[in-house]
């Protein structure tokens, strides 16, 4: 089996400051990998880096194309990426204001991802959108609302609609129950697992909560100092932590 995104080398740096280094990794198709550590710690450089948003100094990023099989996404066009991001790619915020267009209706913020990627038929793109907000637990006579009139946690189920409606293989997710309640953070947690399992997706998640990666992710990377410090099976790696700095994170986690 070919990894769906294989990372070799990846490196970041902000004049003498590292931002990640040498990062190295494969993620399969299904699987889904956390990335945990304090603030400063380099996870959402790195996620930037893989998912675009920032370009890396050194190092490959290699993405299992439909069409042309492993294609390193930093040679790729512009072009090339824009549309890789619409369509095999998707990123959740932490704040879904940024991944939100606020003054579109609910169901458009849906409907734009698929027109995007080429749809066309409105009646079609509205019956998409009616299903996808059942999907992440809206009210479908909330479908012409602006997202402004819901709930922080409306707006992140709301963005991960507007996601996951075109079908993506792989999804970033960049702190995605941060700021939220610890009720809607459960709720959401929920939600995220079963789409994930559902679709079969393969996702990279950062987070600084232990809790998250444990439910979420198979797979888990420790980061320190823009470096990573230890990886395995999450599980394994949360009960059992041999790196100095993991033991740190998991004992202040037990303690509160």
């Amino acid at each position: 089996m070919t990894p769906l995104l294989s990372v070799d080398g990846l490196g970041k740096r902000y004049g003498a400051r590292i931002g990640c280094a040498d990062v190295s990794f494969d993620l399969w198709p299904g699987e889904v990998m956390g990335i945990v550590g304090e603030s400063g710690s380099g996870k959402t450089t790195l996620l930037n880096c893989l998912a675009g948003h920032l370009r890396p100094d050194e190092g490959r990023v290699v993405f299992d194309t439909r069409d042309r099989g492993p294609v390193d996404t930093l040679t790729m066009s512009e072009p090339e990426r824009r549309m890789l991001a619409r369509t095999d790619w998707a990123f959740v915020h932490q704040n879904p204001r940024d991944g939100l267009r606020l003054d579109v209706s609910a169901g458009g913020n849906i409907g734009e991802r698929l027109m995007a990627v080429g749809a066309r038929n409105y009646g079609a793109i509205r019956a998409a959108a009616t299903d996808w907000l059942g999907r992440v637990e809206i009210d479908d006579a909330r479908i012409d609302d602006r997202p402004r009139a819901f709930s922080g946690g409306m707006q992140q189920r709301l963005q991960i609609a507007r996601n996951l409606v075109s079908g993506p293989r792989l999804v970033f997710m960049d702190e995605p129950t941060g700021g939220l309640d610890v009720s809607v953070q459960a709720r959401l947690l929920d939600l995220l697992r079963g789409l994930v399992r559902e679709m079969g997706l393969s996702a990279i998640v950062v987070t600084h909560d232990l809790a998250v990666v444990r439910l979420l992710a198979e797979r888990l990377m420790v980061m320190k100092g823009g470096r990573v410090v230890e990886s395995g099976l999450t599980d394994q790696v949360l009960d059992d932590p041999q790196h100095a700095y993991t033991q740190l994170l998991v004992s202040s986690v037990l303690q509160v």
